[in-house]
């Protein structure tokens, strides 16, 4: 059996581009570390509501081990604000600095596979871009012998946008977004099933609960959350990685499939 290390830039993230791969490599007696660079907290707030969140999402997905870097978060958007009295922006951390704290986990944990993101961060997010190359080093310096890149198909984000639009809802991301985000689907080297354990991610998502917010779109997301796990595994049926060494080919099917 094998340890995968999963970085991610906030809480909430190892659910939404990972957690049914977790919950698969979990449930099939690998050891699963999740890993996140920030604990979501904006300011200098005394919270741990976030934290506590990751917790239990990381719980329902059967990981065994669930840290924190401690950075704060960065914000999403043009602006980015100075640095809360005390703490530091993980989009502005010293990348060598970050990467030695991963990679301490990395060699703790005698890690075959790292998962991390791609170099445009998905959609852009400063955090998403510095968890790249925070990973990237954090795997050089830990020798860790695999990185996976968690990512979507491109065209796949187009036609949810496109269905959003006919029914008046609110598209996922910015039509100007989408025209470079996550990947091709062409470049992508593993697509995990994931619909026997849709009832996890479920789970797992609902226990973000402070992310939930207010409005349309979380209106929306909430409906989703009530659908049966039937239901749910047809919308969510897959999560995508890309091997950044290998040439892409015929799809993989698992995360411990080496592509290269």
């Amino acid at each position: 059996m094998s340890t995968v290390v999963a970085f991610h830039a906030h809480p909430d993230d190892e659910v939404i581009l990972t957690g049914g791969t977790l919950a698969k490599a979990a449930a099939a007696g690998h050891r699963v570390v999740v890993v996140t660079a920030t604990d979501g907290r904006m300011g200098d707030e005394d919270d741990r509501t976030r934290l506590d969140e990751l917790h239990s999402s990381t719980g329902i997905l059967g990981a065994h081990r669930t840290e924190c870097l401690g950075y704060a978060d960065s914000g999403y958007g043009p602006d980015f604000y100075p640095d809360p009295p005390g703490r530091v922006r993980f989009g502005r951390a010293d990348v060598e600095e970050a990467a030695q704290r991963l990679a301490a986990i990395l060699r703790a944990e005698d890690a075959q596979l790292l998962l991390s993101y791609q170099a445009n961060g998905g959609y852009g997010h400063r955090d998403h871009v510095q968890v790249h190359r925070v990973g990237k080093r954090a795997a050089e310096l830990a020798r860790t012998p695999r990185v996976l890149e968690a990512t979507m198909p491109r065209e796949l984000l187009r036609r949810v946008s496109d269905v959003c639009g006919v029914l008046r809802l609110p598209p996922p991301y910015d039509r100007d977004v989408l025209a470079d985000a996550y990947a091709p689907s062409a470049s992508i080297t593993h697509r995990v099933d994931v619909r026997a354990v849709a009832r996890q991610k479920r789970d797992a998502v609902a226990a973000h609960r402070s992310q939930l917010g207010a409005g349309v779109g979380a209106r929306v997301y909430q409906v989703l959350l009530r659908l049966p796990p039937q239901v749910l595994a047809v919308i969510f049926r897959h999560e995508w990685f890309v091997d950044p060494t290998a040439a892409p080919g015929r799809l993989r099917d698992s995360i411990f499939d080496d592509a290269g």
